[in-house]
């Protein structure tokens, strides 16, 4: 059976904006993947926080984890590399 933990990080981008990252940690491998990573800005928005939780589940539902998300042996590594990937 694979079990995930959610996991939220924050990034603060500037005095209105911040990034939200959604990642996973594979309780069996012991590895984290970025999920998503959400940008929020001033005035905050709740319904697109809520838009981005949706997806979230949905995409987690619909698409093995394994088979679409990069594992690192850090979150900061998986965050670094998400950073890199979608600059």
């Amino acid at each position: 059976m694979n079990l995930y933990v959610e996991i939220k990080v924050w990034k603060r981008i500037s005095e209105h904006e911040a990034i939200r990252y959604s990642c996973l940690h594979d309780i069996a491998s012991d590895r984290y993947a970025v999920q998503s990573a959400d940008f929020l800005r001033l005035p905050f928005d709740a319904q697109q926080s809520r838009d981005f939780d949706k997806q979230f589940v949905e995409l987690f539902i619909e698409v093995p984890v394994a088979e679409r998300d990069d594992w690192f042996d850090s979150l900061a590594a998986a965050i670094e590399s998400h950073d890199r990937d979608f600059a």
